[in-house]
C-alpha cells in the first residue's frame, strides 16, 4: 500500500495528519497489530517530525505544505515527511544531556529511539528535505 497527504504546515491539523496515518494502517492490518501499543509509539514519533517541520522548517507558514508518503510493504512501514525549509545539518547535532535542562534537541533522539531507522537527507534534487522513519509492526501475541 502506498498513500501520500498534502497538508498546510499548522499544528491545528496535527489530529489530521495522525488519523490518516493510523486510519490508513488499520484498514491494512485491521487486528493484527497491537494497536494501543503500536499507535502510541507512531504518533509520537509523527507529532515530533511534523511539528518540527512546522516550527521550524517551515517556520509557521502554513500556506508552504507538507508532504506526507506512507509505504507498507508486509508489515514494514516507511513514512517520509517532505519539507521546503533551509534543512537541518546533522553533523551539527549533539544529543541533549538532561542535567542541563536543555529546551531542544530531544526530537532527533525521541525518533531514534522509537523507530527502527531513522533518515534525513538535505535538498533532495536541489528541492525539498525528507525525513524518513522506518519501523516493522509486529504481529499481535495472543
Amino acid at each position: 500500500m502506498k498513500t501520500e497527504l498534502q497538508i498546510p504546515s499548522d499544528l491545528k491539523f496535527l489530529t489530521v495528519v495522525e488519523r490518516w496515518l493510523l486510519d490508513c494502517l488499520e484498514l491494512e492490518l485491521g487486528d493484527s497489530v497491537d494497536w494501543p501499543r503500536q499507535s502510541s509509539r507512531l504518533r509520537l514519533a509523527l507529532v515530533e517530525a511534523y511539528s518540527n517541520v512546522v516550527r521550524h522548517a517551515h517556520k509557521e507558514q502554513s500556506q508552504i505544505p507538507i508532504l506526507l508518503r506512507l509505504e507498507l510493504k508486509n508489515r514494514d512501514l516507511a513514512l517520509e515527511i517532505w519539507d521546503v525549509g533551509n534543512g537541518y545539518d546533522l553533523d551539527t547535532y549533539s544529543a541533549p544531556v538532561p542535567e542541563r535542562k536543555q529546551e531542544g534537541g530531544y526530537g532527533w533522539l525521541i525518533m531514534k529511539r522509537l523507530m527502527d531507522k531513522v533518515e534525513y537527507q538535505l535538498q533532495v534534487n536541489g528541492e525539498r528535505n525528507c525525513l524518513k522513519l522506518q519501523t516493522n509492526l509486529p504481529e499481535t501475541v495472543s
